[in-house]
């Protein structure tokens, strides 16, 4: 198969990494220093267990690596206006396209049956950019669960979790040709590669395990583990996570949800989300697939979210400080 990576960043680059040292066909669509530094020296990915130099070819026009058996797109939401105006080179008749991102995907009420279905998310695909360049029959969803980094152009850093891998699902349920042939081409890499009937319901596992200490790491500026040091910190952690869980119920789905595990997990992992990285960063948040969409969700079932509704106000009133989200529009609440 040819592949090409769209956002060779913490996750599109591990897992660029090792498609390409397997021998894959692969390719990214990268920018920047990060660009200059894989097409000077090639991409290194750091693992627990050893490091990855991998040559392939790289570009910043989509155009330059034509159309491809399949595309994983793994940028952040705030990216894919600039995805869907530059994608449509790498796109054949029978391409497919992975998105391996953060949080509630633009597609999600694609074939997902019921009065909700083909409903659009406008905040997340504005002017249905993405649902027209490339069409919501040619996404496959993608959840990725290894933590990892970018600390220099042209290197990703592993940090956790890189033995979980990926698990990819149509948005119909079914287990196609295409998503196997896409997971075999990542376990031939060495990768670990699932494929699921139910992937909204992993969507919403990853959300509810992001929500339960994301947001405080956003507040506080800390890692995760820093905001299970305060007992008040932990009790916030288990009501986000029975106010998400609800919700993701109310939504139809049935996510593994095991609370106290969680803030086990959560008290031991030192790394910091990458929704805080962009803000210490000054780079666009993933604020509407994360928050503000779940909470939407939230209205239009019913539930009740009132210690995500504060933390996610505190959220917005921070990333508007640092020029990072939009300002409240008083004539369009």
């Amino acid at each position: 198969m040819r592949l090409c990576i769209f956002g060779a960043g913490a996750i599109g680059g591990w897992i660029a990494g090792l498609l390409a040292e397997s021998g894959a066909k692969v390719s990214v669509v990268a920018r920047g220093p990060h660009l200059a530094a894989i097409r000077a020296g090639g991409l290194t990915v750091e693992t627990a267990s050893r490091t990855i130099r991998a040559k392939l070819a790289a570009s910043d026009q989509p155009a330059e690596l034509g159309p491809q058996d399949a595309v994983i797109v793994t940028v952040k939401a705030p990216s894919l206006p600039a995805v869907a105006a530059s994608i449509a080179p790498l796109l054949g008749p029978e391409t497919s396209v992975a998105f391996i991102m953060n949080g509630i995907p633009w597609w999600y009420f694609h074939a997902h049956g019921g009065p909700l279905d083909g409903r659009r998310l406008t905040r997340l695909d504005p002017g249905d950019a993405m649902w027209r360049a490339g069409g919501p029959e040619r996404a496959i969803g993608g959840i990725a669960w290894p933590a990892s980094s970018v600390p220099a152009p042209g290197v990703v850093r592993m940090i956790a979790g890189d033995t979980l891998g990926v698990t990819f699902g149509e948005p119909d349920g079914s287990i196609s040709r295409r998503v196997e042939a896409l997971a075999g081409a990542f376990r031939a890499a060495g990768l670990t590669a699932n494929v699921s009937e139910k992937i909204r319901d992993l969507i919403w596992q990853k959300l509810i395990f992001n929500l339960s200490a994301g947001p405080m790491c956003v507040l506080t500026q800390s890692p995760v583990r820093a905001t299970h040091e305060e007992p008040g910190l932990v009790e916030t952690s288990r009501r986000v996570l029975a106010e998400a869980e609800a919700l993701a119920h109310a939504m139809g789905r049935s996510p593994v949800v095991d609370v106290e595990r969680t803030v086990a997990t959560n008290m031991k992992l030192g790394h910091r989300p990458s929704i805080l990285q962009d803000l210490l960063a000054g780079r666009p948040m993933e604020i509407d697939a994360l928050y503000t969409v779940p909470l939407e969700m939230a209205r239009t079932v019913g539930v009740p979210t009132p210690t995500l509704d504060l933390l996610v106000s505190l959220i917005k009133v921070r990333a508007r400080a640092a020029g990072l989200y939009p300002p409240k529009d008083f004539n369009n609440a």
